[in-house]
């Protein structure tokens, strides 16, 4: 596995592949890797012939300072996990590295997307992440890049973001990877301790309430019965929606094919989220 550090070595890297012909898959990261991220660098290897992890705590996507000084840092554990999952190539930048002196923002329309749920309650996140992602598709300039669909509005917002650049590279969305208690595997997970990791599987325990219901129910009394049962738990629920995949709009009489529920809640002092599809497509 190669380890690089700056972009002008890992150009010359990339190209003396792409000059064989191989296709190059990308999983952008910011580190405290998980067999989540691991997934997702197995998908990336069925499909391609070089996958590239990035490991890049971004600062522009975070809109709370504490959050961003308290995410968590394990590097050297994260590289024996790609080393020990057959990556090809790490991407180890700097800030200053990926926002040089001079660099241009980039803009994206998102639409609801950066309005509600996630774009609500964490202002100036999707332009932080489109700015990165954007930045990464530059240099690397990947055929197919690969996210969780634990981060729901993440992957639209990816592909609005594609299509409104012209950018020639393919999203590819991968299963949510869960523990035996239903918990989505994060890397805010390594903050909760034993009692709060279980404590926390009441996030999956209610998506899942909420299919059972969505077959006998309307979205807004599914929707009332899954806050219910959530408020008996010990953590604090931030949203719970159920919303239209397509339009984001949120259901009320009628379910839609693929609609969606989608939960923000603290536990603790670590916020968790996660999603799942009701009703399927």
């Amino acid at each position: 596995m190669h380890r690089l550090y700056s972009i002008n070595t890992l150009k010359k890297h990339l190209q003396l592949s792409r000059d064989k012909g191989s296709r190059v898959g990308f999983v952008p990261t910011m580190g405290a890797l998980h067999e989540g991220h691991l997934a997702l660098v197995e998908k990336a290897k069925e499909e391609c012939d070089v996958v590239m992890v990035s490991i890049f705590v971004n600062p522009t996507q975070f809109n709370n300072t504490s959050d961003l000084d308290n995410y968590p840092k394990r590097e050297e554990e994260d590289l024996t996990l790609l080393e020990d999952a057959h990556c090809d190539v790490v991407f180890i930048p700097t800030v200053e590295e990926i926002y040089p002196p001079g660099y241009e923002k980039v803009h994206v329309e998102l639409g609801k997307v950066e309005k509600i749920m996630e774009g609500e309650h964490r202002p100036g996140h999707f332009n932080g992440v489109v700015n990165v992602v954007s930045r990464f598709f530059e240099i690397i300039e990947p055929n197919k890049a690969y996210f969780g669909r634990k981060d729901f509005q993440q992957v639209i917002a990816m592909k609005e973001m594609t299509k409104q650049l012209h950018l020639p590279v393919e999203i590819v969305a991968v299963e949510t990877k869960r523990f035996s208690s239903g918990l989505a595997m994060s890397s805010r997970n390594y903050r909760l301790s034993n009692k709060e990791l279980d404590q926390a599987a009441v996030v999956f325990q209610t998506l899942n309430k909420g299919k059972a219901w969505a077959e006998s129910y309307s979205p807004q009394i599914t929707l009332e019965k899954m806050k219910n049962y959530f408020s008996e738990s010990s953590l604090e629920l931030e949203y719970l929606q159920l919303v239209n995949p397509e339009t984001m709009n949120e259901l009320n009489q009628y379910w839609v094919d693929g609609a969606t529920a989608c939960i923000a809640a603290f536990c603790g002092e670590v916020r968790l989220i996660d999603n799942m599809e009701l009703v399927p497509m």
